[in-house]
């Protein structure tokens, strides 16, 4: 199993990355957690990773945080949770609100996220309760939050849209989320940062 890799980061268009690693590009797929902590520049990142082998594909996770793919690894042992929706409630809101929402029973929290409908949100208060217990969510694993973004050909809020949609929501709804933020001189990250958070 591969559990960590070390690189620079040639490409981002989330949730994908792509990280060369000593001259290898592993195509990665990251919550938006992730990004928001990657440098700015040529620096060298590790990320904590998860492979998950199916049927159709090889898919590889990577997280800046352990904490992150500790619950990442449990969400995918929740019925009806695959990688896509792990990813999604990773992006939409951090391990520690996770765990205050699901302890707190805040179904309205989590049904705020994209893909999650009541019915997930009840069964994922009542399986995730004891399991986050088990598991360090502190932040004390993550590197330093690196903000803003490199400049992309494309448009910060064109990837930004992008994003959202990979992420699970409508595009209509993608919309609606990266008009209510001032997106003049964000890059991409930020954008879906504060889209997310108005979505809230």
């Amino acid at each position: 199993m591969i559990g960590m890799l070390r690189g620079r980061v040639l490409h981002k268009q989330p949730p994908f990355l792509l990280l060369d690693v000593n001259g290898v590009g592993y195509e990665i797929e990251a919550p938006m957690s992730t990004f928001y902590d990657l440098p700015l520049g040529d620096e060298v990142v590790t990320l904590h990773t998860h492979l998950s082998i199916r049927d159709d594909a090889h898919v590889l996770y990577g997280f800046a945080a352990e904490s992150d793919r500790a619950l990442f690894r449990t969400l995918l042992k929740i019925s009806g949770v695959g990688g896509k929706m792990a990813l999604a409630i990773l992006s939409g809101m951090t391990a520690e609100e996770f765990s205050l929402a699901v302890q707190a029973g805040d179904t309205a929290a989590l049904t705020r996220l994209p893909g999650v409908g009541k019915k997930t949100a009840e069964r994922l208060i009542v399986e995730m309760r004891d399991r986050l217990e088990k598991i360090d969510l502190s932040p004390s694993d993550r590197a330093p939050t690196a903000q803003g973004d490199t400049a992309k050909p494309h448009s910060p809020l064109d990837d930004a849209l992008s994003a959202l949609e990979a992420l699970g929501y409508k595009p209509a709804d993608a919309l609606r989320m990266t008009k209510a933020v001032d997106c003049e001189g964000l890059g991409t990250e930020e954008i879906i940062r504060q889209a997310l958070q108005q979505s809230r």
